[in-house]
């Protein structure tokens, strides 16, 4: 059975093996796992920086695994919107169509 790939070498293996490596062990692997923040509160400072940086590319993923480490739906509706004040609005709408789209991709799909 092949190993299986991290979402880092999914993402950047094929071009930049290197680049892949160190999201994963240094930045997923210890930075991530630093015990000073805890894995939700380092998901809302991620989230804080990639909305006001305009991040796009990266917030879905991000949005995930805040919602993974217990930040609600909520949570993030309000952050974003306390954001908008600080980052311009731009940056608040697209994070809230992003929010939209991971919540709906997320939700259990009806038969």
């Amino acid at each position: 059975m092949p190993d299986e790939q991290s979402p880092a070498q999914h993402v950047l293996g094929d071009i930049a093996p290197k680049l892949a490596e160190l999201t994963q062990d240094v930045l997923f692997g210890d930075v991530w796992k630093r015990e000073e923040l805890a894995p939700r509160d380092r998901s809302l400072v991620t989230v804080g920086a990639l909305v006001a940086l305009y991040r796009t590319e990266q917030l879905g993923s991000h949005l995930r695994r805040a919602l993974d480490n217990g930040v609600t739906v909520d949570e993030l509706v309000e952050a974003i919107t306390h954001l908008a004040f600080y980052t311009g609005w731009p940056c608040a709408v697209t994070a809230t169509k992003i929010l939209r789209e991971v919540v709906a991709d997320d939700a259990p799909s009806e038969s």
